[in-house]
This record gives structure tokens, C-alpha cells and sequence, in this order.
């Protein structure tokens, strides 16, 4: 199975997403009485602690590939589905942290110009230390995503035996032309 590095944009249009649906929310709760602002603050320690538990696993797979062969057999196999899990959970981490952090920026956005009264500034700062903690997990998503990274290995993925393989057909391709016009 061959895993790609998600797109830089990916991560913008997460977070333009979130953003939109934090604004249109908290204008819903702004014109229906709702209180759909805010965050409660167990709600950037678990972020925190997901995306600690995370870099954890991805450190793990970073130092198993990196590895050499030779001291890699000391070492307890690596589950491949583990470490597949951990690639999914970088993704995950990297993609929700940008989502999440621009929803509690729509938030903050909308409850600026409601700054005087004092459920809104408590729901800003809430929302700011959520957007921190989001933040923080799309970094680690991000930095995690690159450690589970393997190194190339001497197969047909390899980019150097891709080139080598290049010109040798290319070699084949000159070498069948010259016979061609030489025989004419």
C-alpha cells in the first residue's frame, strides 16, 4: 500500500470549512437565544492529551524505521497495523486540529463584537484556548504524518531504481532506432 503526505491545502480548506461553520453557528446562536459559543475547558486538555498520546505512537514508528536493520532485530516487531493506525491517526489529528481550530476562530470572530457582556468574553477566551490547543494538534498531526514516514527501500518504489530503469529504456529505445536506420 502506498500512503501519500495530505496536501498542504487540505489543511487551509479544513480550517476555512471550520471556519465558515463556527461563524454560521454562532450567528444561529446569536439570533435563536441558543448559547452555541464557547468550549468547555476539559475540552483543550483532552485535545492536548490525544495529540501527546499521538506524537507518542508516531515516535515509536519513526524510531523503529530509522532504525538500523541490524539493531532493529533487537528490537520487539513492529505491528504493521499499528503503525498503519498511527499514519491514520497523524492524518486525522493534523486535518481535525485545522477544522476545529477554525471553528473556535469563526467563534471568537462572531462573539468580537460582543465583547462588553461577560458571556461572550468568557466564550472568547474559551474559544481561544481551544483554537491554542487545535492548533497544537494540527502541528503534531502534521510533524507525526512525517515521522511515520518510511525510508526508500532497494525495490521498484525506490526513486533511484525508478531513474536507472529510465534510462535503460531509453538506451533500448536509441539502441532499436539506430538498428532500424542502419538496416534501411
Amino acid at each position: 500500500m502506498k500512503a501519500r503526505r495530505t496536501p498542504w491545502w487540505h489543511y487551509v480548506l479544513a480550517a476555512m470549512l471550520g471556519l465558515l461553520a463556527g461563524l454560521g453557528f454562532a450567528k444561529y446562536g446569536e439570533i435563536t437565544g441558543l448559547p452555541l459559543v464557547g468550549a468547555p475547558w476539559v475540552v483543550p486538555v483532552v485535545l492536548i492529551a490525544l495529540g501527546i498520546m499521538v506524537l507518542v505512537l508516531a515516535l515509536q514508528v519513526h524510531k523503529y524505521t530509522t532504525k538500523d536493520p541490524l539493531k532493529r532485530a533487537q528490537l520487539k516487531p513492529l505491528d504493521p497495523q499499528k503503525a498503519f493506525g498511527t499514519l491514520v491517526s497523524c492524518k486525522a489529528m493534523g486535518l481535525a486540529g485545522a477544522a476545529l481550530t477554525g471553528w473556535y476562530g469563526g467563534q471568537i470572530l462572531a462573539s468580537l463584537p460582543h465583547m462588553e457582556a461577560e458571556f461572550y468574553s468568557q466564550a472568547v477566551i474559551e474559544c481561544a484556548v481551544a483554537a491554542v490547543a487545535c492548533l497544537i494538534d494540527m502541528i503534531i498531526g502534521i510533524v507525526g504524518e512525517w515521522l511515520c514516514q518510511l525510508p526508500p527501500i532497494d525495490g521498484p518504489e525506490n526513486p533511484k531504481i525508478k531513474e536507472t530503469a529510465q534510462r535503460q529504456r531509453y538506451a533500448t529505445a536509441a539502441t532499436k532506432s539506430s538498428h532500424v536506420q542502419s538496416s534501411c
